[in-house]
């Protein structure tokens, strides 16, 4: 029995199906979470907005990457990149669940933005395909590497009693280290030097509101 073939244009219809999924139904993991079996921390109201924030800057990150391998994938040159920037939404969307249930054991809520996060990153990784799958895939491995920093980043911040979004943050570290890698080993090229600064100044907006709104 012969698979149907999807053209472009049913990819991203496809796309904005998931888009309506990804920003109206709670995300659910085909992996355990990492803080299910954790205790929850006694925080002060500080710490607990505090993390909140980061924790919402996380989940609108984890938007932005479902967004950004969807549009690759929708407009990958070959099958095989189609497949690997898929499976890593995949797990993307582990990430996306993950900090979903973070969010509600703080009690706090996503960022409002998170649709214009989606748009902006669904089209930018249309755009990223358009270029070539060695672009696309370049443009993974540069994506990964930044997220890879902040992630870093937040697990310094967290207060040691916060072990459970310590250990949803360390896991999403180590899937986007390895991401990254396989974009590499997929093909994927350095991006030319001002593409990067241009992509970290975005994320740094997107963190800038995200953590408030």
């Amino acid at each position: 029995m012969s698979r149907i073939q999807l053209s472009p244009l049913d990819r991203l219809l496809a796309g904005v199906d998931n888009a309506l999924a990804a920003l109206t139904t709670h995300a659910i993991a085909r992996r355990p979470d990492p803080a299910a079996s954790l205790p929850a921390p006694e925080l002060d109201e500080a710490a607990r907005r505090d993390i909140a924030g980061l924790m919402r800057i996380n989940h609108s990150g984890e938007i932005c990457a479902q967004a950004l391998y969807l549009g690759q994938a929708a407009l990958a040159r070959s099958a095989a990149t189609r497949t690997y920037l898929l499976h890593a939404a995949d797990e993307e969307n582990d990430h996306l669940a993950w900090c979903e249930a973070r969010l509600r054991a703080l009690h706090a809520r996503p960022s409002l933005f998170n649709p214009l996060w989606y748009a902006g990153s669904f089209a930018l990784g249309a755009l990223a395909a358009l270029a070539g799958d060695a672009v696309s895939l370049g443009f993974v491995s540069e994506t990964e590497r930044q997220v890879e920093a902040h992630l870093a980043a937040h697990i310094e911040r967290l207060p040691d009693a916060d072990t459970a979004s310590r250990a949803v943050l360390a896991q999403m570290q180590a899937d986007e280290a390895r991401h990254g890698a396989e974009a590499r080993t997929h093909g994927g090229r350095e991006l030319s030097p001002p593409i990067p600064r241009l992509m970290h100044a975005a994320a740094a907006l997107m963190k800038a509101v995200a953590y408030r709104i």
